[in-house]
């Protein structure tokens, strides 16, 4: 594979030529800020590309951002990124990038998963396939974090049951026919959907309307 490297820390960075060089592959280009990883990117077209997250000159999300300005330049080009820490913001704002045309392989890693030399190429070459790689850690803190901002956690059950129906367009005496319950019943089921989703006080229809939206986003 050809491969660009962007990391601004010089011991990783040629610990990784020396990793891939053995194990035949071609390093094209090695650079240590964003502005040169997208130039880098552009000029050689690399199968992939290892990108830090903290680089300069913002040390916070540079390397990233331009890993998703390269993939604008160069559609689909595929980019495995390596961080220090768990950043879930940075790992949804990659995988955000999969969309559309940009497709595309993505990766992200931690640092420390390169010391498990086989498992890091074979990550490697998965991202440059199209594929996607995501570290456990990451992958565990994506999903708690979604259970977090989930608007829907706190309805049980029968409460989602009724979003559905009301998603379907049918009127609370539907819903009751189809579940089998009173109208008080489904009544006070959606007024529990109403206030678990902090639904602004208005006019039932314009809350009805707000609920099913908030359903199908999820």
């Amino acid at each position: 594979m050809r491969v660009v490297i962007a990391d601004d820390a010089v011991l990783l960075r040629e610990g990784l030529v020396r990793l891939l060089t053995e194990h035949g592959h071609e390093v094209v280009a090695v650079v240590g800020d964003g502005e040169a990883l997208v130039e880098a990117v552009v000029a050689h077209r690399p199968d992939v590309s290892i990108v830090d997250v903290r680089m300069p000159p913002s040390h916070t999300d540079e390397g990233l951002r331009a890993a998703v300005r390269a993939r604008h330049l160069v559609p689909r080009s595929p980019v495995l990124v390596l961080s220090q820490y768990v950043e879930v913001s940075y790992a949804d704002d990659l995988l955000a990038t999969t969309g559309g045309a940009g497709g595309g392989g993505v990766g992200y890693l931690l640092k420390d998963r390169v010391a498990a030399i086989d498992e890091f190429l074979d990550a490697l070459r998965r991202v440059a396939a199209g594929g996607t790689v995501l570290d456990p850690e990451v992958v565990g803190q994506l999903f708690a974090r979604r259970r977090r901002d989930d608007p829907l956690r706190e309805l049980t059950p029968r409460e989602r049951e009724v979003l559905g129906l009301m998603a379907e367009g049918r009127s609370n005496t539907a819903i009751a026919r189809t579940l089998v319950v009173s109208d008080g019943a489904v009544e006070k089921h959606v007024r529990n959907i109403f206030t678990k989703l902090n639904l602004p006080p208005d006019t039932e229809q314009h809350r009805r309307v707000l609920a099913v939206l908030t359903y199908l986003r999820n």
